[in-house]
């Protein structure tokens, strides 16, 4: 059962996409740059793992339980409200965490027992998290103006827009953070939500139809589902479940989310140990080029004939390079281990992508996008919570001083930051077990075979 998409666009109207995924790369360097500014900022005035696991345990926790309410407001309404609204919504917490950072004293952030430090970080993860309808809303947009044949390459020049955006972010905000903590990084922020809005005005977003607020939403056969501005968690259930494979999927994204919230919670603070803070940032820059070049080649080359093949061959490509690039205490090691690492990663988004496009109706899309984006973030807070505790108080002294160091230190490494290393091989070769077993199970072949029996 695939999702129709309109006839074939004009050039009038994909000019009218570049200019919505451009505005959107702009949106989303703008929520990029604070999230990646908060991390950087309280980890350098704290020091503690601790402290940024639960920032990015909030973050996944905030992303996990909004998703379903998220890609409802997305199928109910014009796309183009939705990311209005979206970035509306975030400019005014910009503005109330600028004038919590000028007006608190410098000790406030020093101090992560202070609760003015987490009303600071909340107000703030409350306008990154808005940026989620952008997220969920474009998919949707990529089904209504490209056939199924290009949307896989489409998917790909969504992903190295992404990249765009994060090659940006990397570079401007360790240096935004070491110049004047989190000042200039926050007008900077609130100055760009401004020019998002008013160019995002200008934009024209054509869509087929437009569910009003007081109508039924109807499936296939014109049977009314639900009402409109419901979240609709049966009707959505259902209309995964029919499709056979896809609800494993999700599960297993949620099981590779669950091992990812390992790199979220640590990756800086293990970046961190190794170079000085305005390298890191560079040192991004450089890495998300990686994401510009898995994308181009997507967009170039498509995913294949089956999606879901490629989508676990580059599961074994990352779960595998995560058993590695920490082996020894290198930034080049880690350099060239996540470059690898980041240059396959759209393969696995834009390839989930191309399948629920695929296989789900159009019209409900912007709710199975935010299912699964709830479903499958939901076991990383679970990570980042769990994470910086155990790695602040067991893997950390388990290969400073303790039997870890004594059995693998002489040629691992001892210390701090050698602890950190640790859990990520421990979630690579975890991973990489996973993926395996799961290419062999009966739910590989049913959605293939689903995704074929669409075309």
């Amino acid at each position: 059962m695939e999702a129709k998409s309109v006839k074939k666009p004009t050039p009038k109207a994909m000019k009218d996409f570049y200019n919505l995924l451009g505005n959107t790369v702009l949106s989303n360097i703008v929520n990029m740059t604070v999230w990646f500014g908060i991390i950087f900022f309280i980890y350098l005035e704290t020091k503690s793992v601790f402290a940024t696991s639960i920032i990015s345990g909030l973050y996944l926790l905030a992303t996990a339980s909004t998703g379903f309410w998220l890609g409802s407001i997305v199928d109910h309404h014009k796309k183009k409200n939705v990311m209005l609204f979206s970035s509306l919504f975030t400019l005014p917490t910009f503005i109330i965490g600028f004038l919590i950072y000028v007006l608190a004293g410098p000790e406030t952030f020093k101090d992560p027992s202070n609760p003015l430090l987490w009303v600071f970080v909340v107000v703030l993860l409350l306008g990154i998290i808005m940026g989620n309808l952008r997220t969920i809303a474009l998919p949707t947009i990529v089904t209504i103006l490209v056939s199924a044949e290009e949307r896989d390459k489409t998917n790909g020049l969504v992903g190295s827009a992404g990249g765009v955006a994060f090659l940006v972010v990397s570079v401007i905000s360790g240096f935004l953070i070491a110049s004047s903590g989190m000042y200039l990084l926050l007008i900077l922020a609130i100055l760009l939500t401004i020019v998002a809005i008013v160019h995002l005005a200008t934009i024209p977003v054509p869509e087929n139809k437009i569910v009003s607020t007081h109508e039924e939403t109807l499936d296939e056969s014109g049977q009314p589902v639900a009402k409109v501005g419901k979240l609709d968690l049966k009707g959505t259930y259902k209309a995964i479940k029919a499709v056979p494979g896809l609800i494993t999927l999700i599960l297993f994204t949620t099981f590779n989310n669950f091992l990812g919230g390992v790199f979220m919670s640590l990756m800086d603070a293990y970046g961190l140990s190794l170079v000085p803070v305005q390298t890191w940032g560079l040192i991004w820059g450089g890495l998300s080029c990686a994401f510009i070049l898995g994308g181009i080649i997507i967009t170039k080359k498509g995913l294949g004939k089956n999606p879901l093949k490629s989508l676990f061959i580059a599961n074994i490509i990352i779960w595998s390079i995560s058993c590695l690039f920490t082996i020894q205490p290198s930034i080049i090691l880690l350099c060239v281990g996540m470059f690898i690492y980041l240059a396959v990663v759209p393969f696995i988004e834009a390839s989930e992508h191309t399948i629920i496009q695929k296989v789900v109706p159009a019209e409900r899309q912007g709710r199975v996008f935010g299912f699964a984006q709830s479903i499958e973030q939901a076991a990383s807070p679970l990570t980042a919570f769990l994470i910086g505790p155990l790695a602040q108080f067991f893997f950390i002294p388990l290969m400073t001083d303790g039997a870890g160091a004594r059995l693998i230190g002489s040629w691992f490494g001892t210390g701090p930051s050698r602890g950190i290393a640790l859990v990520f091989t421990v979630a690579g070769f975890i991973g990489l077990a996973v993926t395996l077993l799961a290419m062999r199970t009966k739910f590989y072949k049913q959605l293939s075979a689903a995704y074929q029996k669409g075309e």
